[in-house]
């Protein structure tokens, strides 16, 4: 019975024994790998490049966003009127073929509309009650809806336009034309400016006499393309139909600017 337990005692032991050389391998096969890929050594010796990437590229999308507002004494009554509207005018955008997953409500609102009420005097003899202070009184209701609108056929933009404007629509912001996938173009010009800083970076080290290692930091930045906001005046169209804008399209550059720094031995 006591070499039974002193056998089982001499085994626990060995396999403690071994795990922890396990355990051991384990954590000095990290540190190599991770001394070997940068982590925690610090490069003495290093040379800093950059690299330019344009891509080019025409907008192929449109954003129009309109907004609806009414008054009234009643927020019901409010509410109704700015349906009403709001529908004539997606009857019209739908008509040019917007799909409805392309048409949201940005903001809905509502809120009472105030007049200040002065206090009035009852009598100016001695021992008449205090004057009646003045207070704000609700005098109506305003609601207001705004709806944006993606609009993927461009050469459909001026009718989207001017069919709001028949609807009623005063209140209007665009289009603004912007590139739909615009982070493939983003990705494009990266790999671009990285192949660039890339190029340079051998040039250099053939130049010196040295060999690159490994990138030991990377840096990104970028003047990415903004797209001028048209206004239009609605007003102006709903009297005068070839009041309708002429807008230009044109086309976007898309630019990445790198900073790559590279240990050399």
């Amino acid at each position: 019975m006591e070499d039974s337990k002193t056998k089982l005692f001499k085994a626990l032991t060995v396999l403690a024994m071994l795990g922890t050389v396990l355990v051991g391998a384990m954590v000095i096969t990290e540190v190599k790998g991770y001394r070997f890929i940068g982590g925690g050594v610090s490069a003495s010796n290093t040379i800093s490049v950059s690299g330019d990437g344009e891509v080019f590229a025409a907008p192929d999308i449109a954003n129009v966003s309109f907004t609806v507002r009414e008054e009234s004494k009643k927020v019901s009554d409010a509410q109704d009127k700015v349906t009403a509207k709001v529908k004539a005018s997606l009857a019209s955008v739908r008509k040019l073929g917007v799909a409805d997953k392309d048409i949201k409500t940005q903001n809905y609102s509502s809120y009472p509309k105030y007049e200040w009420q002065e206090g009035t005097i009852t009598c100016m003899a001695i021992g008449c009650p205090p004057p009646r202070p003045g207070k704000q009184i609700i005098v109506g209701y305003e609601v207001s809806q705004t709806v944006t609108i993606k609009v993927r056929n461009l050469e459909s933009v001026n009718a989207l336009v001017e069919g709001l404007a028949t609807a009623g629509v005063t209140e209007m912001q665009g289009p603004n034309f912007a590139i739909d996938k615009e982070d493939d173009l983003k990705a494009e010009a990266r790999k671009l400016a990285i192949d660039k800083a890339r190029a340079k970076a051998e040039v250099l080290a053939r130049d010196l006499g040295v060999t690159l290692v490994r990138i030991v930091s990377f840096s990104e930045g970028g003047n990415y393309p903004i797209y001028a906001r048209t206004m239009v005046g609605t007003e102006k169209m709903m009297s005068d139909s070839s009041g309708l804008p002429e807008i230009p399209q044109g086309e976007e550059k898309i630019t990445s600017n790198v900073t790559v720094t590279y240990e050399i031995r």
